[in-house]
């Protein structure tokens, strides 16, 4: 008989619960998890990895990454540099030792992702192509095709050897890590699909549960219209704490800019390196902070309320090759609803540039300072129990260091066998009645209602700015959602996990409460703003605050004197020594408002009120022959098991087979993908060309796929010739004969990729006999591309180009292009070749042309001028009426500081109205 669909669920016995076992257990299967169970596999260990959704597409990084935002690549930028970076972005606030192991080992990192298949931007030579979003470092290596990393990593996962060794428990939420002579020994947890209890023995125990992003309630009202994934409900900070492990710097919160009524990121991180900058509503950028932190964030809600706002991240001066491809970027990897929002408005980043606006507040490691306290190897300060990701406070440790830290935390970890033990009774106790509860009142008030109150309250007392009076009133109401929360009612696993996760929040509202009221100082800018104490104190503050939970379950905070740093860094001077203890954090005084003669005499006292379908097409019909195939791919089939699907005669079968294929990887694929570039069907061709440069950083460059490939570029279909050229490129595998034909393509996105694939293997001179290409677009990828080629690769002494002559010829035909884009490409195309005197004079001349872009390349181009024709010209050129124009200029002068007049035009800018061309003159100085 089925149980009618209003039958709550029933409660299981303490002693029925599913006891797992294992060496190492990691809770959380998103960007950090997946790394620690990979590392710790790898290390011999028998890994558990818990996950309350699925680890297919699980945690931030689920809908893929736009770029990574600290990659320290040799030849571009110095681990010391970035460690100095951090420390200054955290108003000195930072353990640098943990800091230093993203900036040493990010970049094995990097080339680890890429032996898996992800893929990051590089030249046409196949160097990292770094970008310059900050102004002191070049650390932001975009992913335009960053929406497959979390299918690369499950793919990893899945690989033989790894299955031997990680189990994988989907639909399973721990609530609380259990510890036994004060070291973690598992967890207790629960299916939230079925109810049922779950417990797991670990030798070792790796938090991955990311940031706490459901904290502070986004200004639409919606749950989980949160800037950060909503899933991330601040379950491994309150699991943390209630394993007894120090959490730090828990009052500098998560706080960025983003778009107005749209909770997503207004990605300056993207538009940057394509020319998108944030302005106020007069066009100027305001920003002085030289990094994404409360600072800027301080500026950014100063320039909002004043007159000036609102503020804009601005796209519309772009040309329209650029907007397109920030529209790939930001309506798909960094929010595919992004693009149907802007259309239900009738906005175009053609034609209106986004309004912005701020985020709720949230708590994140990875992104700002508050996270669960860890040493360099990711270890907490409970033994065996481990914290990586946006969860571990490693300031601004993004994407690259979750990794790290997941990496580290995975090795560790691995020494450990799994704890043979009881598992504490008093624990696992705590933890189904936690569980449980809300089955006892099924009618009781629903989670969303009961979240929604509590977040309110996070708004109105703890966003920034702070005070002592809002944050005890938070306290206080914090205190009575205890009541709220035990009468929650629920009646389904799913929503027991919801309910489970309003507990985490109010945990997390606590902490963030009584540590904002703890250090009464400001510091961190906008993220920790004490109205009634404005002023940064270092005397008293040059402290970590942690808080931990006491013996007699009392919340309770230490200040840790900042370490000696590793390097050293001008304005800040930490001594070290010992901790100090605060202990409990009292609220004010606050029931009522100024003081009393003497208090009424009570009369009595009352009592206070208490996911789609995988590998098919959209709306494709799943048919027996579907099925079959989807279980090959969970068998891990060899190609031969594969290949008469691939050769079916349904379309749809071999649409799926392909996606199997690139899910699967076996020997083979490369060749049996190339074959399926020539389908008959477009949608399979689309298919197999995706699966190609998906997989590219991983196909061995094999004679049988050049084959393929080659033959490809014969085909009728553009999508396929333009894929099969990015292909041969990147894999070394084609030459100047076989890619020169193709400059002659009909379609103008081939051609694009014959350029680069020329540029690739140093043809220049085919290169520079295409610049009187009849695209624009092709002639802007030739003037690029050239300056690409005769500079060489990063670190060469001379250039590599045997036709230089060639490629000075053709960027003098480019500068008198009557397209000013092309013009402007080609100047600046002659900053990074040499700018010689008659194509210098040029240049100068060009500082008067109509268009901005052409004034800013011609700028650059001086840059690499001799001084006595460039910086006279380039100090005029700090009145243009353009402000990119004068930070080119500022920048070309920065090349030439050695000489006194450029140091003296240097000087006069530093008082420039926009913040960039200020920021970048001062630095040059």
């Amino acid at each position: 008989m089925t149980t009618p669909v209003n039958t709550p669920l029933e409660i299981p016995a303490l002693g029925d619960a599913e006891e797992l076992s294992c060496d190492v257990l990691v809770i959380g299967g998103g960007t950090a998890g997946t790394m620690a169970a990979l590392t710790a596999a790898e290390h011999g260990a028998d890994v558990i990895l818990l996950e309350k959704a699925h680890v297919r597409h699980s945690g931030a990084l689920a809908m893929g990454m736009d770029g990574v935002n600290n990659a320290v690549v040799p030849g571009r930028a110095e681990p010391d540099d970035y460690v100095a970076e951090i420390t200054r972005a955290n108003d000195g606030i930072v353990d640098q030792s943990t800091v230093r192991q993203t900036a040493t080992r990010g970049f094995a990192m990097v080339r680890r992702l890429e032996s898996y298949g992800v893929k990051f931007e590089k030249d046409e030579h196949g160097e990292y192509a770094v970008r310059q979003v900050h102004r002191s470092g070049s650390y932001v290596l975009p992913m335009p095709e960053g929406k497959d990393v979390k299918k690369v990593l499950y793919r990893q996962l899945r690989r033989r050897e790894m299955r031997e060794r990680i189990r994988i428990e989907n639909r399973v939420m721990p609530v609380r890590v259990l510890t036994a002579r004060g070291q973690a020994v598992g967890a207790a947890g629960f299916n939230t699909r079925t109810g049922q209890f779950v417990t797991v023995r670990a030798g070792a125990v790796i938090l991955a549960t990311g940031a706490c992003g459901r904290l502070g309630l986004p200004a639409s009202g919606y749950l989980y219209g949160t800037y950060e994934n909503p899933t991330n409900a601040g379950d491994g900070y309150s699991m943390a704490y209630h394993a007894g492990a120090e959490l730090t710097g828990i009052e500098c919160f998560q706080i960025n800019p983003l778009i107005k009524d749209y909770n997503g990121p207004a990605c300056a991180y993207v538009a940057n390196p394509f020319g998108g900058y944030q302005v106020n509503r007069h066009g100027d950028r305001f920003v002085d902070s030289d990094y994404w932190s409360g600072q800027m964030m301080a500026e950014f809600a100063a320039e909002v309320a004043s007159d000036r706002g609102p503020v804009y991240l601005k796209l519309s001066h772009l040309p329209e090759e650029s907007v397109t491809a920030l529209e790939s970027i930001l309506h798909s990897t960094e929010r595919p609803t992004r693009g149907t929002f802007h259309a239900g408005r009738g906005h175009d980043y053609r034609t209106h540039d986004i309004e912005m606006h701020i985020s709720e507040i949230g708590l994140c490691g990875g992104h700002s300072a508050s996270g669960v306290r860890v040493d360099d190897h990711a270890r907490t300060t409970v033994p065996r129990l481990y914290a990586a990701g946006d969860l571990a406070c490693v300031p601004h440790n993004y994407m690259i260091g979750a990794f790290v830290f997941g990496d580290l935390a995975g090795a560790d970890a691995a020494r450990y066998t799994a704890y043979e033990g009881e598992l504490p009774s008093g624990q696992l106790r705590e933890a189904h009645e936690l569980i449980y509860r809300p089955l006892r009142n099924p009618e009781g008030p629903p989670q969303p209602q009961v979240e929604y109150k509590l977040r309110r309250f996070v708004n109105d007392y703890v966003a920034p700015p702070k005070s002592g009076a809002r944050l005890s009133l938070a306290l206080e109401s914090f205190e009575r959602m205890r009541e709220d929360i035990a009468e929650m009612g629920a009646r389904t696993p799913h929503e027991l996990m919801r309910c489970a996760e309003v507990t985490f929040i109010r945990d997390c509202a606590e902490m963030a409460a009584r540590a904002s009221l703890a250090r009464t100082e400001s510091r961190w800018g906008l993220y920790h703003d004490r109205l009634d104490h404005p002023q940064r104190d270092d005397t008293s503050w040059f402290h970590h605050l942690d808080l931990y939970k006491s013996p007699s379950g009392a919340m309770e905070f230490t200040t840790r004197p900042v370490a000696p740093y590793l390097v050293p860094v001008d304005g800040f001077t930490p001594v070290g020594g010992p901790s100090r203890r605060l202990g409990e954090v009292h609220p004010e005084q606050v029931a009522t408002a100024g003081a009393r003669e003497a208090a009424p005499v009570p009369q009595g006292a009352a009592p206070c009120a208490a996911s789609a379908r995988r590998g098919t097409a959209a709306g494709a019909p799943t048919t027996p022959r579907l099925l079959e195939l989807l279980a090959l791919a969970e068998d891990e089939s060899e190609l031969c098991a594969l290949v008469p699907y691939l050769n079916d005669t349904d379309s749809t079968v071999r649409r799926t087979a392909v996606t199997v294929l690139t899910e699967t990887v076996p020997p083979g694929t490369g060749p049996a993908l190339a074959a399926a570039l020539l389908d008959a069907d477009a949608g399979v061709r689309e298919a197999a060309a995706g699966s190609l440069r998906e997989l590219v950083e991983t196909l061995p460059p094999e004679p049988a796929l050049r084959d393929g490939l080659a033959a490809a570029l014969t085909g009728a279909d553009p999508v396929v010739r333009a894929a099969a050229l990015d292909v041969l490129r990147a894999l070394r595998l084609g030459d100047a004969g076989l890619f020169r034909a193709s400059l002659s393509d009909a379609t103008i996105l081939v051609r694009i990729a014959a350029v680069r694939a020329l540029v690739s293997v140093d043809a220049t001179a085919e290169v520079a006999h295409a610049a009187t290409d009849p695209s624009r677009e092709v002639r802007v990828t030739i003037a690029k591309a050239l300056g690409t080629a005769v500079a060489g690769r990063p670190g060469d002494t001379a250039s590599t180009d045997p036709a230089p002559g060639a490629a000075h010829s053709a960027l003098s035909r480019l500068i008198g292009d009557p397209d000013a884009l092309v013009r402007a490409a080609a100047y600046e195309a002659l900053g990074t070749t040499g700018c010689p005197p008659p194509l210098a004079t040029l240049a100068v001349a060009a500082l008067s042309d109509d268009a901005w872009q052409v004034r800013s390349g011609s700028a650059t181009a001086l840059s690499a001028a001799e001084p006595g024709l460039a910086v006279p010209a380039l100090a005029k050129t700090l009145a243009d009426p353009n402000a990119d124009v004068r930070k080119a200029a500022v920048l070309a002068l920065t090349r030439h500081r050695t000489d006194e007049d450029a140091r003296a035009a240097l000087a006069t800018a530093t008082t420039d109205p926009d913040a960039d061309v200020r920021a970048y003159a001062a630095r040059a100085l």
